[in-house]
C-alpha cells in the first residue's frame, strides 16, 4: 500500500487542492512539504501530535519534510478556531518556546543532510519592511475573500483586531518564501487551517506562476465532535514534565469505547492489516484495544521504559497490588499541613485534581473522592500529617489515581 493510501485508509486526510498531483508527489517520494508550529506555549500537545505524526509518515516514504518553527508568526497568533486573542507573547518567551518545541520535534523526525531541516520564519518575517511587503504580497489579497474565510468568520460578532487580520498574509507569505527558497511544493496542516493555506498556494501561482499543493489532516475529535487532548487539569502535553508519562498513558487507556479504533488507525504506527484485524475483535476484549492504544503512543512519545513503566503502574493500580512508584506525586510541604493535618478540599487544589475550591467541594460532594481507598463524604474532612508521611492514595472518580507525600 502507497503512502497516499495509508493516509486514505487511517482517514487522516481531509481536503486537498490537487489529488492526483499530490498522490503522485508523495507515492514517488517527491513531497518538499512544511508543517508549522506557532510557540504558543512551552511544550507540544496531543493536537501537535497528529502533524507530527503525519510528518513522520511521509518522510518514511522517502519525503522530505521542512520543520517551520513559528518564531515570526508567533508575534501575531493565528486566530483560526479562536474565540478572543491571543495573549502577546515577549521575544524572549517566543525563543524559549521555539527551542523546547525543536527538541521535541527532534524525538519524531530525523534531521541531517538530504533528511528534514528545520527554519524559523522569525529570519525573513522580522526583517520585512511594511511599504515593500503591501507592494510586493498586500496586491495579491482580496479583503472580500479573506473576510469569507472560516478562520476569521468565528471572530467577527466579537471583533478581529487588525493585528491578527494580518495572519493570514504572514502564513502566506511563509509558503511563497519556501517555495522560493527551499523549493517546497506542498503544505500540510490541519484542517481548520484550509483558508491560510489556500492563501499560500494562491500566492505562489500568482507571484512565480507554479503550482503549490496543500492538504490538511483531519482534526481529532471524540465521538461528540470535541477535540480530543484535553484533561481537567488541562492539555495533554508531549513534556512529561508537564503531562507525565503515566497521565498520558491513562488518558488514551481511559478515552471512550466509541473512540479506541479512530485513534488506533489515525496515531499509531501499526500496520493498518493488523488494524483491521483489531476491528474484528470481540466487544468484551475494548480493553485489550484500549491498553494497545496507551502503550503504543507512550512508546512512541516517552519511550518504551516510561511505556513499560506506565503500563505496570496502571495494572498495580487497579490490582491493588505491585510498584505504583510511577504514579503522580505530590510531594506537600511543612507550611502546607497544619497541626491537625490538611482539609480535603485544599488536598485536591493542591494535588491539581481539582482546579478550584468550588470544584474539589462538588466532587466530595458527589461522591467522587477517596483516601487511601475509604470513601470522603464530609467536605471538611482533613487527611492528618502522619497520614500523608506514610503516603496517601487519592482515587478521583473510577480512573484517576494521585499520591501524597510529605
Amino acid at each position: 500500500m502507497n503512502i497516499y493510501e495509508e493516509l486514505q485508509a487511517r482517514g487522516l486526510i481531509a481536503q486537498v487542492t490537487d489529488e492526483k498531483e499530490i498522490r503522485d508527489l508523495v507515492n514517488s517520494g517527491g513531497a518538499r512539504f512544511y508543517i508549522g508550529f506557532d510557540p504558543t506555549a512551552d511544550s507540544l500537545h496531543v493536537g501537535h501530535f497528529m502533524a507530527l505524526c503525519l510528518m513522520k509518515r511521509l518522510q518514511m516514504a522517502g519525503n522530505k519534510p521542512v520543520v517551520l518553527l513559528g518564531g515570526g508568526t508567533g508575534f501575531v497568533g493565528d486566530p483560526s478556531g479562536r474565540t478572543d486573542m491571543r495573549q502577546m507573547m515577549s521575544p524572549e518567551t517566543i525563543k524559549s518556546n521555539c527551542d523546547k518545541f525543536l527538541k521535541q520535534i527532534g524525538k519524531f523526525i530525523e534531521f541531517g543532510e538530504d533528511k528534514a531541516i528545520v527554519v524559523n520564519n522569525a529570519d525573513w518575517l522580522l526583517s520585512l519592511n511594511y511599504i515593500e511587503l503591501l507592494r510586493e504580497v498586500g496586491a495579491c489579497f482580496s479583503v472580500n475573500n479573506m473576510l469569507r474565510a472560516e478562520c476569521y468568520k468565528q471572530r467577527m460578532e466579537k471583533g478581529l483586531s487588525f493585528f491578527e487580520f494580518n495572519y493570514m498574509i504572514m502564513q502566506a507569505y511563509d509558503f511563497y518564501y519556501l517555495n522560493e527558497h527551499y523549493g517546497c511544493n506542498m503544505q500540510f496542516g490541519g484542517d481548520d487551517q484550509w483558508s491560510n493555506m489556500l492563501a499560500g498556494t494562491e500566492l505562489i501561482r500568482k507571484k512565480t506562476g507554479k503550482d503549490a499543493f496543500a492538504m490538511t489532516i483531519t482534526l481529532l475529535l471524540n465521538s461528540e465532535g470535541k477535540k480530543m487532548g484535553k484533561t481537567a487539569k488541562g492539555a495533554v502535553w508531549l513534556d512529561p514534565e508537564k503531562t507525565t508519562p503515566f497521565d498520558f498513558y491513562q488518558y488514551w487507556r481511559n478515552v471512550d469505547d466509541a473512540d479506541v479504533m479512530k485513534c488506533i488507525r489515525m496515531l499509531t504506527f501499526i500496520p493498518v492489516e493488523e488494524i483491521a484485524e483489531m476491528d474484528k475483535w470481540e466487544d468484551s476484549r475494548i480493553n485489550e484495544k484500549k491498553e494497545v492504544l496507551a502503550y503504543s503512543l507512550t512508546e512512541l512519545v516517552h519511550g518504551k521504559e516510561e511505556a513499560d513503566k506506565a503500563k505496570a503502574t496502571a495494572a498495580a493500580l487497579f490490582s491493588g497490588e505491585g510498584d505504583d512508584s510511577n504514579m503522580p506525586t505530590t510531594v506537600l510541604t511543612a507550611d502546607m499541613i497544619g497541626e491537625d493535618g490538611i482539609g480535603i478540599i485544599d488536598l485536591l487544589v493542591a494535588c491539581k485534581l481539582a482546579s478550584s475550591r468550588g470544584e474539589a467541594r462538588r466532587l466530595v460532594e458527589q461522591g467522587g473522592i477517596s483516601v487511601n481507598g475509604e470513601k470522603v463524604a464530609n467536605v471538611n474532612h482533613k487527611v492528618s500529617a502522619a497520614l500523608i508521611s506514610e503516603s496517601v492514595k487519592i482515587k478521583k472518580g473510577k480512573k484517576v489515581f494521585h499520591k501524597v507525600t510529605f
